[in-house]
């Protein structure tokens, strides 16, 4: 018996629920849950349960980054880490912290590095050009990947000191430990807006199966309507880049897990791959818990090991496809 969406979205958000349980109990010290001290409360509220929370808004944002840009570009190898957006963020970012604009607690670095998302995306779409096949979205992707990685690298290796040169390659990693509820509020702003634009979009999205003639002539504003979807995948984009770092592959994995569920339709890639993202991150994030080792390995390796296979797996499929 095939799953609707509903259920299908009601079992994943069950097994969510279940993983955020685990998520919540691992960690450096065991607690009493029943009846903690006063420590254990300040351990709970402070350190486990934001960086629950922080799990669950930066997995939300990647998946539904990585469906829109999925079904935007018409190309399932489409996601935000892919295609340069968060190396572009990522790079304002750090060049905000060298050069000394912003402090890394300001609330004005999520505003900079939007500007980084936004010139990533118009960059990308710049090159691949208005007709792309999907081989020209990922080379273009990947120029801007590379470019933004290696003036990271030199600001890196320009770093003031060997404190500030640790603090910002460990957290360019991808990694949710150590956080609190000022990175929460951090992502927060620029999350809560995109999910409305692309709310407001959802029946463009639906209709891209189609030709961008036809779906102009269904009274769409197809120009317009592509720019409100790339201002939101910016930001939803920096707003995981700000509080979290570069944490890549989710946005990739989660709409292709829905599909291998069988939900193909648009309307059921957009809506569930926020929820799959948010089981597989608190997976991953899990997981670099429990591993025994000297000190916690960054999510973001972890997805990309994960990833890069399956990225791999997918070039094949498309070359064979049209082969």
């Amino acid at each position: 018996m095939k799953l609707n969406q509903r259920q299908c979205f009601i079992i994943l958000f069950a097994i969510v629920i279940l993983l955020s349980a685990l998520q919540l109990t691992v960690g450096g010290s065991s607690i009493n849950w029943w009846m903690p001290n006063a420590l254990e409360k300040d351990i709970i509220w402070d350190i486990r349960v934001p960086r629950t929370l922080l799990t669950w808004l930066i997995a939300s944002a990647l998946g539904l980054a990585g469906a829109v840009m999925q079904l935007l570009l018409r190309n399932p190898l489409a996601e935000p880490g892919i295609t340069g957006v968060s190396g572009c963020a990522a790079l304002v970012t750090i060049a905000c912290l060298y050069f000394g604009w912003l402090p890394a607690f300001s609330f004005g670095l999520p505003a900079l590095a939007l500007v980084g998302g936004l010139l990533g995306v118009s960059l990308l779409m710049v090159l691949a050009g208005r007709r792309a096949s999907p081989t020209r979205v990922i080379l273009a992707g990947v120029a801007i990947a590379t470019m933004s990685s290696a003036a990271m690298g030199l600001l890196l290796y320009l770093a003031p000191n060997p404190f500030a040169f640790q603090e910002w390659a460990f957290w360019h990693m991808g990694s949710l430990a150590n956080k609190s509820w000022h990175s929460v509020m951090l992502a927060l702003p620029g999350i809560v807006l995109a999910f409305p634009i692309v709310w407001l979009g959802r029946r463009f999205l639906y209709a891209l199966t189609l030709s961008e003639e036809t779906v102009a002539t269904m009274g769409f504003n197809v120009a317009r309507y592509r720019n409100w979807m790339l201002l939101a995948v910016a930001l939803l984009t920096t707003a995981s880049v700000v509080a979290v770092g570069v944490i890549g592959f989710v946005g990739l994995l989660a709409p292709h897990a829905v599909r291998l569920l069988g939900f193909n339709h648009p309307k059921y890639v957009l809506w569930l791959s926020p929820v799959t993202a948010i089981l597989l991150l608190i997976s991953f994030d899990t997981l670099v818990q429990l591993m025994s080792t000297a000190r916690e390995l960054p999510v973001g390796i972890l997805a990309a090991l994960v990833g890069a296979p399956l990225l791999i797996v997918l070039l094949v499929r498309e070359r064979n496809s049209h082969a």
